[in-house]
């Protein structure tokens, strides 16, 4: 990848990201866009999790002396702590309104708004 086709996917990512949208369809779009690019991410994430992953089970059984067996609790070290991040990223992803609910944000939003309201100096 060249320098000049890094700058215009920099620029492009830059204006994707201050797109204000006209119209409600625009709006929703741009939300599904987003919602895509995050789901790219994952899956992103999951692919190089499973190659390195995949790469340490081969470097430790080529490492294993004769008679000796792979399952000791260093060998999965990287695969359970990187297992939990992985997890923890889908759950975040798939699962968004499992903790706080639909639209939390907004009402959360309000309530700061109308707490601020309340609390000004007159």
């Amino acid at each position: 990848m060249s320098i000049e086709s890094r700058r215009e996917r920099r620029t492009e990512r830059r204006a994707f990201k201050d797109y204000v949208p006209a119209t409600p369809e625009e709006a929703k779009y741009y939300e599904a866009a987003k919602r895509v690019k995050k789901i790219k991410g994952f899956y992103t994430h999951a692919a190089v999790y499973i190659m390195v992953n995949v790469m340490i089970i081969i470097i430790n059984i080529q490492e294993l002396d004769p008679g000796e067996s792979y399952f000791q609790y260093h060998n999965f070290f990287t695969a359970f702590f990187w297992g939990l991040g992985l997890l923890a990223h889908g759950l975040s992803l798939f699962l968004p309104g499992m903790l706080f609910g639909d639209n939390w944000e907004e009402k959360k939003i309000k309530e700061l708004m109308e707490k601020d309201k309340s609390n000004k100096w007159e």
